[in-house]
């Protein structure tokens, strides 16, 4: 018996603003971004979407799309960093929009939980529910990884922002990928890249006394969230080199494997803040890993940087990167950066691009590598299975980005500082944030949502 991806549905945000607009309007290069980062749209939730709404589109879709009785679907576990409550999860959110679309306690019997550690949270969900499923394989599971990824107007993040949500179906004999059980994880508490709560001093922003109730706070300090986080990107990408190299590392003596790990995959899955990031970091495993090995580790640190950047620079990773870690790029490229469903993205990019070029790569196995700030990364691997192509195909995932809405520089702004009063494009047939109660004391702040045909 298998365990793996048995389906996958997504759901993407309809509107982008195009990077070069957003290149004119901040006075960087467009080449700097198109060219150095292989970024070309940056999508954005419109006024009536959330982090809910993303998944719970996707949800339906795949639930729809794949005929699955509900009583079949033991779990449905979420990966993100774009929860709306510190305490009410994302996946009864979830739950109770299913019951509207499927029927009254539906999903009664369902275990449903929010995993958090940055991109890598779904990853982390998929992991879980794989080894449920491979202990309870008559079961269904399902992985949401939803997320809005928003950074500060003139941050050096600013470009890498995207949203939408993945869903994938895990059960036993699957149809699109089995998941071999061998995950190496390497894990360090660090600052590289994190969501803090925040706080000013009340006095800084009435003239209330501190001990006097603002709005109901009665706190000296008022707190605020951010959706946009706190990150130091040069950091976070050597944070993401090493976690990745550690693991990766991991992985091969868990697997045994003597010769090169990575000539073993036919193709590389990565977490892709910005679609040439993989590139851009794998080089380092590329050259310590080979078959005959490029660098040893053991030079001088300045030789070894040098060296490294030729070796970046050169024919032969330039030939491995088109073959094993380009397939995976297009898709961030047109939507940017999706946090927990970047990965889930690239692989969906990867056998899309199969498919249209009538590659069979049946019985081939990927390498995954997963990151999240904080910082954690997994590396595991999986063989595609026979109804890879049919999947990829259905998914029709290039179509359906080649439609999407541009904005304008203006559009964006508003929509970034939450002015816009209306949405961009009217929903049809998708679930939509409908109300925030604002009236009634003990639902203050209840999300209510509802299916917009």
């Amino acid at each position: 018996m298998t365990t793996g991806i048995d389906a996958i549905a997504y759901d993407i945000a309809k509107i982008h603003l195009p990077i070069t607009t957003l290149a004119h309007a901040r006075n960087i290069d467009p080449d700097k971004l198109e060219k150095g980062l292989g970024l070309i749209k940056m999508t954005l939730p419109d006024l009536h979407q959330d982090a809910v709404v993303f998944g719970a589109n996707a949800l339906t879709r795949l639930i729809t799309n794949n005929n699955l009785n509900p009583a079949e679907i033991a779990r449905i576990y979420v990966g993100t960093e774009s929860g709306i409550d510190s305490s009410k999860p994302i996946g009864s959110f979830l739950v109770s929009l299913m019951e509207q679309k499927f029927g009254h306690n539906a999903f009664l019997e369902c275990d449903t939980v929010d995993f958090t550690f940055a991109c890598i949270g779904a990853v982390d969900a998929l992991h879980n529910c794989i080894d449920y499923v491979r202990l309870n394989p008559t079961k269904k599971a399902i992985v949401i990884a939803t997320d809005i990824a928003k950074y500060d107007l003139e941050s050096t993040g600013e470009y890498t922002q995207g949203a939408g949500a993945v869903a994938i179906l895990v059960s036993a004999n699957p149809r699109i990928l089995s998941i071999e059980n061998n995950w190496a994880v390497s894990t360090k508490g660090v600052f590289d890249f994190f969501k803090p709560y925040r706080t000013i001093k009340k006095s800084d922003i009435t003239n209330i006394a501190a001990n006097e109730p603002w709005f109901g706070n009665l706190e000296s300090v008022i707190e605020i969230h951010k959706d946009q986080p706190v990150f130091d990107g040069q950091y976070s990408n050597t944070c993401y080199t090493d976690r990745t190299r550690e693991a990766y590392n991991t992985f091969k003596k868990l697997t045994n494997t003597t010769s090169s790990l990575y000539n073993t995959w036919e193709s590389i899955i990565m977490h892709l803040p910005y679609a040439y990031q993989g590139r851009r970091m794998f080089a380092e495993i590329f050259a310590l890993d080979a078959d005959t090995p490029l660098l040893t580790g053991n030079e001088d640190p300045a030789d070894y940087q040098t060296r490294l950047r030729e070796i970046s620079k050169g024919d032969d990773y330039r030939a491995f990167v088109k073959q094993k870690l380009a397939p995976a790029e297009p898709a961030s490229s047109l939507i940017g950066n999706l946090y927990t469903g970047s990965v889930f993205m690239g692989f969906l990019s990867a056998i899309a691009h199969y498919a249209a070029t009538d590659n069979d790569v049946t019985g081939k196995k990927l390498g995954f590598l997963a990151y999240g700030s904080g910082s954690k990364s997994k590396v595991f691997e999986g063989t595609l299975q026979p109804g890879w192509k049919a999947a990829a195909t259905n998914a029709r995932l290039f179509e359906t980005l080649a439609q999407s809405h541009t904005i304008d520089f203006e559009t964006y702004q508003k929509l970034h500082k939450k002015e816009q009063t209306y949405s961009v494009l009217a929903p049809v047939n998708e679930w939509v944030l409908d109300a925030i109660e604002t009236e009634i004391p003990n639902l203050t702040g209840a999300r209510y949502y509802k299916w917009a045909e």
